[in-house]
């Protein structure tokens, strides 16, 4: 199963550029027509600090599970395309899934998945799925799920 979180890109990248031209006009008009007289500095942190939000939330997530292995890649959503620096890819085999674990924050979602290594210990995954869908996320859980219950019974029998 194939599933990610393109359509979100969109938004997102609109959310950028609505935040970028906020900033413009805070550091020239309003300054200009002391709009915010006391209070510019307090907008400007608030500014700041919705960019950065914005850049650790905003992530790409994309889910196969098609064929003999698992692929989860996570990577930012602005100059991916140039410089890909935050990209997160596991490419794994089915057998090698151990367990996931989905924990919901406040405002941040991520999947944690267990994967066996060679010499038997495991090691944790972390996956970035705040902007993924509900109907998306129950399409992964439950190709998940599956691919347990594959390798338990592989293992028992």
């Amino acid at each position: 199963m194939r599933t990610d979180n393109r359509n979100v890109k969109n938004t997102i990248i609109s959310i950028y550029f609505v935040l970028v031209v906020a900033a413009g006009l805070l550091a020239t008009v309003f300054n200009s027509i002391n709009l915010f007289e006391g209070s510019s500095l307090f907008v400007l942190v608030g500014l700041i600090l919705a960019v950065i939000i914005v850049h650790f939330l905003a992530r790409y997530f994309e889910y196969d599970s098609d064929g003999s292995k698992i692929v989860i890649t996570n990577s930012g959503l602005i100059l991916t395309d140039f410089i890909n620096y935050r990209e997160n890819k596991v490419e794994i085999s089915k057998h090698k899934l151990m367990g996931f674990k989905i924990h919901n924050y406040l405002f941040y979602r991520v999947l944690v998945v267990a994967i066996e290594n060679s010499d038997g210990s495991f090691i944790k995954e972390r996956f970035n799925i705040t902007l993924l869908k509900r109907k998306k996320l129950k399409y992964v859980k439950q190709s998940l799920r599956k691919i347990l219950k594959q390798n338990i019974k592989h293992k028992e029998g």
